[in-house]
């Protein structure tokens, strides 16, 4: 992987970072809304600074994570569904003491448009969980709009997701009321997508698997924060709610990654949000994509 400095972050913004692959009849592609930086040590607490100088291509120039925001839109004929909605709208500076930098966002409804789809002709927003960098435009009017962006959509959540948001979620509650339908592990969400809920980065975690032509492609959503973690599964992000189980539920789906025709999606992964992983000793487990 190339370093990724935060120049990126607005590279990310334009339509040249949408990443599309086919499964069969279905069409995954990778919706771009903006970037985030990520103190390296802040997010990975038990990754030590020798283990940063030895893999220096996963930090931008300043020496930040640089993670990348956005969507993952699923085709299969006229339907579409997206899965996650990015940040949204608004773009933060950099803040002493945040585990984060800056985070720069806002342009998954244009780079939608690039690829042919209107907010409208979303069926469904699934979430893989309702941290405010996954749900922005859920919660945001559509430009030069009095009406939510996705206001034709249904919102899924899974189930324990939903019912463990705490008191201070009134925007997500009230931006969902109208549209939620909280959906339970193994169900089907869109032809070919089932929902998986693997409670760690947050209790009601979910991951989704999309099947066609014999392939997969697995959306773990939080599950992984950097492509490092696929060398070091042990490695909890700072903001996982349950570390131990986020820790163990990574052992477990990289050695599902690591099946064949399964390929990874990994929604904060930069320039490599397409993956497979392989273990014969002569390189990184994540092995991106080239599309």
């Amino acid at each position: 992987m190339a370093n990724f400095a935060i120049d990126q972050a607005e590279r990310l913004r334009r339509p040249g970072q949408i990443r599309s692959i086919h499964l069969g009849d279905t069409k995954v592609s990778f919706v771009p809304d903006g970037a985030i930086q990520g103190r390296p040590r802040s997010w990975l607490p038990d990754a030590t600074d020798a283990m940063w100088d030895a893999h220096q291509r996963y930090l931008d120039d300043s020496g930040y994570l640089v993670a990348s925001i956005g969507g993952l839109l699923v085709e299969n004929g006229d339907r579409a569904l997206l899965i996650d909605a990015g940040f949204g709208p608004q773009s933060l500076p950099a803040e002493p003491g945040s585990p984060n930098g800056a985070i720069r966002s806002g342009a998954l409804l244009d780079n939608l448009a690039v690829l042919g789809r209107r907010p409208e002709h979303i069926e469904a927003v699934a979430f893989t969980h309702l941290h405010s960098d996954h749900v922005g435009w859920a919660c945001h009017l559509a430009p030069d709009s009095d009406r939510p962006a996705f206001a034709h959509a249904n919102y899924l959540v899974a189930e324990p997701e939903w019912d463990s948001r705490g008191p201070t979620d009134i925007e997500i509650a009230t931006a969902f009321a109208s549209r939620l339908r909280t959906v339970t592990d193994g169900e089907e969400v869109f032809p070919g997508v089932r929902i998986r809920i693997t409670a760690g980065h947050t209790p009601g975690h979910a991951e989704y698997r999309i099947s066609s032509g014999g392939q997969r492609v697995i959306a773990f959503g939080d599950a992984l924060h950097s492509p490092i973690q696929a060398d070091h599964p042990e490695w909890s992000c700072i903001y996982d709610h349950d570390p131990v189980r986020a820790a163990e539920h990574r052992h477990r789906l990289l050695a599902e990654l690591e099946e064949p025709g399964t390929i990874g999606f990994g929604i904060h992964f930069a320039d490599a949000v397409f993956g497979r992983v392989s273990r014969d000793g002569s390189g990184p487990a994540w092995r991106p994509l080239h599309i």
